[in-house]
């Protein structure tokens, strides 16, 4: 696959065998290979962190040696039909498709390999394997479409031949290739790559698995979901982003393909998801222009809002708008109303509620004297029984005249207003530089984090507001009782919010 940033997911289901997200429990296979207990899918074999040739024997044995779920290689043929292992139409700067094998094997791969066969790979694959599937790229021809068709019919006679039908699992650019291929196996795995059809098409055209670049679900997140229902392997390529991996992770994708398979470890342990949570609620702020009406509304106004506050809460795209993965809540100073500042509050109230689980948010705060960002919630029955005794849980609030100062506050009946019960920590850049802000809450506990340090923790119990559904609010705030003077200079600044998930327990 060619490179185009950072992630990647893909794998193989085989009609009879279900594969669930990112953790997989080992299912026997007919040939008893067993899939490895991850998600993870080295993209040219395991190569970057030891410094090996890409799509090199090497490469593929550490990645069996690291038991990862998949191995990912190009296959390609030469003038004389002889199907090699290589990524590039080029190697060597000789074009593979019009030079022979003898003459392209005179160079060596970095490490002194020769530039191995088709055959001498999967033969290498199968050796001390009992967890990796070999995750076969055929290159589409630079010659011809005909071309192509020979190369994928002789590539799976190849491995048939050597009896590694079961481990492996073909992808492809080329529609028309993997047509082919199901033509001659009806079962065998195949994943289409290109990203330009739906899986109701793949379903409809008997593909089991679409492995896109990971921006291609973004821009078409509709596709998750659809992918999940018509029982199509969710895959992704490349992932090499730690924020873009645990995006994918707990979104349930099946596989990611990644040149940082380690990398990749380390935020699988690290997912909710790992845990035994699931996703229930997430906005990733991918669209452009208002914030997904479908989970957002706004509340709107100025006098204060019950803490001197100086805003003026407006739906304007000059104080709201998501463009470029981010939610932007920009404040600025402008008579608007008879406010001397403009800014905005979205809520999810009557949209999305839910009582106890994780919520994680990446945010980066706005600068400025008086600036006051939050990231809060209130309980659904507050227009039933009114501040504090519907509850508050801040996750997050922040004041521009206390630079990197991070506060959380529970506000109920006896600890609320400027007598919370709440904890503050220290952090460096907060108005530089991205930071995740985390809710875990259960029946007997609330904790917050900020970058996976938990700096604030309260005893939960029946006898406080905390054990029914609560909505989200985000909003900046421009002075009142906790934002403090606002600096006269001050023109404009902006909260940006990259992303919030909610889990909970499955």
């Amino acid at each position: 696959m060619n490179k185009l940033n950072a992630f990647g997911v893909l794998f193989l289901v085989s009609t009879s065998i279900f594969f669930s997200a990112c953790g997989v429990k080992k299912q026997a296979l007919s040939n008893k290979i067993e899939l490895a207990e991850n998600s993870i899918i080295a993209h040219r074999g395991a190569w970057k962190k030891m410094g090996f040739p890409e799509n090199s024997i090497v490469s593929l044995k550490h990645a069996i040696e690291l038991k990862l779920a998949g191995a990912e290689f190009d296959v390609r043929m030469t003038a004389d039909d002889s199907l090699i292992v290589n990524h590039d139409p080029q190697y060597n700067k000789l074009a593979i498709e019009t030079t022979t094998y003898a003459d392209l094997i005179k160079f060596k791969l970095s490490n002194g390999e020769k530039l191995p066969t088709l055959k001498e790979y999967i033969k290498a694959g199968k050796e001390n394997n009992n967890s990796t599937r070999l995750v076969c790229e055929i290159k589409p021809s630079e010659i011809s479409k005909e071309r192509g068709q020979i190369i994928a019919t002789k590539t799976v006679q190849l491995v048939e031949k050597l009896k590694a039908g079961q481990m492996v699992v073909y992808i492809s650019f080329d529609y028309d290739i993997l047509k082919k291929i199901r033509t001659m196996n009806p079962t065998v795995s195949l994943q289409y790559l290109q990203g330009d059809k739906s899986p109701e098409q793949l379903k409809a055209d008997g593909i089991s698995g679409l492995d896109y670049h990971f921006s291609v679900f973004k821009k078409h997140p509709e596709w998750i979901e659809s992918a999940k229902k018509n029982n199509i392997t969710l895959n992704a390529w490349t992932v090499n982003d730690a924020e873009d991996m645990d995006w994918l992770i707990a979104n349930g994708f099946n596989y990611i393909t990644t040149n940082e398979p380690e990398l990749l470890q380390e935020r699988i342990k690290l997912s909710p998801v790992s845990n035994g949570m699931k996703l229930i609620w997430s906005d990733e702020f991918n669209g452009k222009g208002a914030p997904d009406s479908t989970k957002w509304d706004y509340n709107i106004g100025g006098e204060g809002w019950g803490n001197n506050e100086s805003q003026y809460y407006t739906n304007r795209p000059e104080n709201v708008n998501v463009q470029n993965g981010l939610l932007s809540i920009k404040a600025i100073k402008e008579d608007y109303k008879e406010s001397h500042y403009t800014s905005a509050r979205i809520l999810t109230r009557n949209k999305f509620s839910f009582k106890y689980g994780k919520v994680e948010i990446r945010a980066k705060q706005p600068s400025g004297g008086g600036v006051w960002p939050a990231l809060w919630m209130l309980g659904d029955n507050k227009g039933e029984l009114n501040w504090p005794a519907c509850g508050e849980i801040d996750i997050m609030e922040y004041a521009g005249n206390r630079v990197n100062k991070i506060t959380a506050a529970l506000h109920h009946p006896g600890h609320s207003g400027a007598n919370p019960d709440g904890g503050f920590t220290m952090i460096a850049n907060a108005e530089t530089e991205f930071h995740i802000y985390t809710l875990e809450w259960s029946p007997s506990y609330i904790k917050i984090f900020v970058d996976n340090q938990q700096f604030f923790a309260f005893a939960n119990s029946s006898s406080v507001p905390f054990n029914k559904d609560f909505f989200l609010i985000f909003n900046c705030a421009m002075g009142g009782t906790y934002g403090g003077p606002i600096d006269p200079n001050f023109v404009s600044s902006t909260f940006e919010i990259d992303y919030v998930r909610v889990y909970q327990n499955k």
